[in-house]
């Protein structure tokens, strides 16, 4: 990638997060960060290419970020979902989900992110020294992926239960980590 069209990635990752994507036109996003939607489509190639260019940008700087998490898998996860569970991430997380959706019915260049995203990710969650480099490992760093990935397509379409946003998440009991006697005593 050349230092201009990263910058300009740059700046439409975060006009997407402050008002995402899926309604707006190239004329309107290219104001916005300064450009013309011309210099979008010589960068981009379509507004497809720039909305998949933005979902690989977001995703490589959460994987870059899993380093940051705890070593335990567990509180790994909980801290992943404080992450990417309050309302100001959610434009950013509709358009995963929906290029994803799209390359998942094979449409380009949305196609090119399914199975990507998840290769990625499950990469750089098994290069962690607490991911055992086996099986179970393996396997655990999928099902974390799922959970999150599947909560977080929850809570962006339904707008979630009150409770989950940004809260914590239990792996084996009440999703918000709190008991339930706790809860009801509340």
């Amino acid at each position: 990638m050349t230092e201009r069209r990263d910058d300009l990635l740059h700046r439409v990752v975060r006009a997407a997060a402050e008002g995402g994507l899926a309604r707006r036109s190239l004329r309107d996003l290219a104001a916005q960060v300064g450009t013309s939607h011309r210099m979008l489509i010589h960068h981009f190639g379509s507004r497809e290419g720039l909305l998949t260019a933005v979902v690989e940008a977001v995703e490589r700087d959460q994987n870059q970020r899993l380093g940051e998490l705890p070593d335990d898998a567990a509180e790994a996860i909980r801290v992943s979902w404080r992450r990417t569970s309050v309302p100001a991430l959610w434009p950013i997380e509709r358009l995963f989900f929906e290029c994803y959706a799209r390359g998942a019915q094979g449409e380009p260049p949305f196609d090119r992110l399914v199975p990507a995203l998840v290769e990625q990710t499950l990469a750089a969650v098994s290069a962690r020294a607490d991911v055992a480099a086996n099986d179970e490992g393996r396997v655990g760093a999928r099902l974390g992926l799922a959970v999150i990935r599947g909560l977080l397509l929850d809570l962006v379409a339904t707008g979630g239960p009150q409770h989950l946003r940004g809260r914590e998440i239990g792996l084996g009991g009440h999703p918000s980590g709190v008991p339930a006697s706790e809860e009801a005593a509340r």
